[in-house]
């Protein structure tokens, strides 16, 4: 078994390293190998501790994901001595076996998946990267839009439209989030009218792409404040795919309160029907 890092991810961190003064460089350098080979050498265990956690009942995997979201909270209020970026690179990494042990999240669902990027952004609120995995999981496994709006939100204070690069497509991350899972029509046409007027000032072909899509969804927007369809379809989505009974029970109530019906099938099936189209 080995241990991957993400290519866009390793650029990243090698990227802001290289940053540093070449004397701490080099100390960092030292440090981060000793760190490789202790995370080589401790592969067995985590690849033991995982076949551990497949024989764990439901009950148990969610008293550790109650035990991760804890334990975030405290990182959370520890100091970073300087080394913010690298923080939040390690725990976005951590997210990234969190998010992607299947056989696990299946089982415990992804209650703690958000307290990951409270760390993440806290410390490194520029980390464009971060934002397409929480929009995504916040959306559409954790059925906590809110939350994800919110800290969008807040990143977002500090960026420019120069600053991180393509950072108009947080604008539109969060746009999409406030229409297909808040409704919150006024607030989704102003974030894609925001991703328009940065990504127009950039000067390359994608640029300019993105800010001509962005116009084109704020116009629909104010011709369409009501729509109910994309709502509907996102939210079913997420009953589809819901691990969580919390969850499924939240999609429901969203589907339920949108004009759509759900009921269970002789069979114990779910039976979900659209609204009336407006």
């Amino acid at each position: 078994m080995s241990v991957s890092i993400s290519s866009p991810v390793w650029d990243k961190l090698k990227a802001k390293l290289s940053q540093l003064s070449p004397l701490l460089f080099g100390q960092l350098g030292s440090i981060l190998g000793a760190f490789t080979v202790v995370i080589y050498l401790q592969t067995p265990q985590l690849a033991a501790l995982k076949q551990q956690h497949r024989g764990l009942s439901k009950a148990d995997l969610q008293q550790a994901e109650a035990r991760a979201k804890v334990q975030l909270s405290f990182v959370k209020m520890l100091p970073a001595l300087g080394f913010d970026n690298i923080v939040a690179d390690w725990h976005f990494m951590e997210f990234l076996q969190y998010f992607g042990d299947t056989d696990v999240r299946s089982q415990a669902g992804y209650a703690a998946a958000l307290d990951y990027f409270d760390v993440i952004l806290d410390r490194d609120p520029r980390f464009l990267y971060a934002y397409y995995y929480l929009s995504n999981t916040g959306s559409l496994y954790a059925a906590q839009p809110e939350r994800s709006v919110a800290l969008m939100t807040q990143g977002l204070k500090s960026f420019t439209p120069q600053v991180p690069d393509r950072g108009y497509y947080v604008w539109r991350l969060k746009g999409v989030d406030e229409l297909l899972f808040l409704g919150r029509i006024p607030d989704a046409r102003t974030s894609m009218l925001t991703a328009a007027n940065w990504a127009r000032q950039q000067l390359d072909r994608e640029g300019q792409n993105v800010a001509q899509v962005s116009l084109n969804t704020a116009k629909y927007l104010a011709r369409n404040p009501n729509s109910k369809q994309a709502q509907f379809d996102a939210w079913n989505m997420v009953l589809t795919g819901a691990v969580d009974e919390s969850v499924a029970k939240r999609a429901i109530s969203e589907i339920r309160a949108m004009g759509g019906k759900v009921t269970t099938t002789s069979t114990g099936e779910l039976k979900v029907e659209a609204p009336v189209k407006d």
